[in-house]
């Protein structure tokens, strides 16, 4: 890894040119403190004052209910080398950047980090699927490569620059999750990213409430393409009918994936990455022979869901564009897992519990039920409501609760405000669907947790608000002794 501008200290357990000289530069920003610091490279960022250590920067964020500003004086005294600031600091025990914003100065600083990097990137955006895509890119690139992926939900505003803060001379390919629910958002994210490929999964119904329809989330999503570098390519999927208009971005074709050999537009482009004599397992996934213009190559997704299969050749896409072999991709493909809230399959004794809970739209709930369509023995569905739908909001409930009926889901659960339209599309459906409806998550879970019994098949899923990992951690604590 190499640092192309400013000064080129580099201490060995910090952070490539990162001196507070340059940090100051980059987020222009006032440097108040000791001359002989000035020029000296910290060793990271935090801005959670609990995990500060010697010789990190600390960013003092303002919250609703707390201001990190509060915990300069101990941030300090557990051997910051120095901390951003919105206000002078009278007595400071150490430099300090003065800065108008701490939150702007952040995205600042890892705007520069980034871009004097000498590292791949690879930036993951779209309405569905980003994790899972990310954990099946990072699973394939890393057979090659040292890679470093987003953690957890950290791929917001104040994540995403958190992670680009953990990259190290160690790290030769980055895993950027991009997540937006507004216009304007993932010009900032992408601009700290600056990706060298871009990979958009899907453009489907979700944030309605700010981006209107799904051609206002094309139009968000694909603010990132502003921030390619200059040799950067876009990998999408050909099978949406939105992400396959786009013929050229930044005057380069995409690289497109889909199920078939063409794309689903009316221009029927080329998918590049294709798939055929696919072989569904059901909750043991799918055997799909890989098309690619590299060659072609079977392998086993092990996680089921067509869904799974999309994040799949979306990962070879990305593995092929990094020079990766055909058995590098199909090892990477083969030992890809999913993370907790992510269609994480738990075996409770003779109960399977899909977990799923960690957030949901429309189209996501739909792949979901269609994992949970494939179990051997009762099906229950546990939904709560879905969020930020925007005025059709109870239609869209409603219409994934059709998918339940029409998936021949044997029980549903509903849970939420809006979950009674899941119970009325269920019906419409499928008549003999039985179906059990509860204003709250608590008037639900003691009825469920009695209902279940061994052999059941179980998705829970809801967006993040519901609390819905409540649900599986009660059918963990009840069934764990049948492990």
């Amino acid at each position: 890894m190499s640092f192309r501008s400013y000064d080129r200290t580099v201490d060995a357990d910090g952070m490539p040119g990162m001196t507070l000289e340059n940090i100051a530069r980059a987020c222009e920003g006032t440097y108040v403190g000791s001359e002989a610091l000035y020029r000296e490279c910290i060793t990271g960022i935090e801005i959670d004052s609990r995990k500060v250590s010697r010789g990190c920067l600390f960013v003092p964020i303002k919250g609703a209910r707390v201001d990190g500003h509060d915990f300069i004086p101990q941030v300090m005294e557990q051997g910051a080398m120095a901390t951003l600031t919105e206000r002078p600091l009278k007595d400071a025990k150490g430099p300090y950047i003065l800065v108008d914003s701490t939150t702007d100065a952040l995205k600042a600083i890892a705007a520069f980090y980034r871009r004097n990097l000498d590292i791949k990137v690879v930036g993951i955006t779209g309405s569905v699927g980003k994790t899972s895509t990310k954990e099946m890119i990072a699973s394939v690139l890393e057979q090659k490569f040292e890679v470093l992926k987003t953690a957890g939900n950290f791929n917001n505003e104040i994540g995403l620059p958190l992670t680009i803060f953990q990259i190290r001379r160690k790290h030769e390919v980055a895993v950027l999750e991009m997540g937006i629910s507004d216009f304007g958002e993932m010009s900032r994210l992408a601009k700290m990213a600056n990706p060298d490929i871009c990979v958009i999964t899907n453009i489907g119904l979700c944030h309605l409430e700010n981006l209107g329809t799904r051609d206002g989330i094309l139009k968000a999503k694909t603010e990132s393409f502003d921030y390619l570098t200059p040799n950067g390519i876009a990998v999408l999927n050909g099978d949406d009918d939105k992400l396959c208009t786009k013929q050229l971005v930044n005057e380069k074709p995409p690289v497109f994936y889909g199920m078939g050999s063409t794309s689903k537009c009316e221009s029927g482009l080329n998918n590049q990455i294709y798939l055929s004599d696919i072989e569904n397992l059901g909750f043991e996934g799918n055997k799909a022979l890989f098309h690619t213009p590299a060659g072609d190559f079977e392998a086993w997704v092990k996680i089921p869901g067509e869904h799974n299969l999309y994040n799949a050749m979306a990962a070879a896409a990305v593995g092929l564009e990094l020079g990766l072999t055909l058995d590098e991709i199909k090892a990477g493909i083969e030992t890809g897992k999913t993370i907790a809230g992510r269609t994480n399959f738990l075996h409770l004794g003779d109960v399977t519990v899909i977990d799923d809970c960690y957030n949901a739209n429309p189209v996501s709930m739909a792949a979901s039920l269609d994992v949970l369509s494939y179990g051997n023995g009762r099906t229950i569905a546990v939904l709560g409501d879905m969020g930020e739908l925007g005025a059709e909001e109870e239609k869209l409930h409603r219409e994934v609760g059709k998918v339940v009926g029409e998936k021949k889901i044997a029980v549903l659960f509903a849970a939420g405000k809006l979950a009674r339209e899941y119970v009325e599309g269920a019906k419409e459906a499928e008549p003999l669907c039985d179906t059990h409806y509860y204003e709250n998550l608590e008037a639900m879970l003691p009825e469920l947790l009695s209902f279940v019994k061994p052999g059941d098949n179980i998705l829970v899923k809801a967006s993040h608000f519901m609390d819905f990992p409540q649900v599986v951690k009660n059918l963990e604590s009840t069934f764990a002794e049948q492990c």
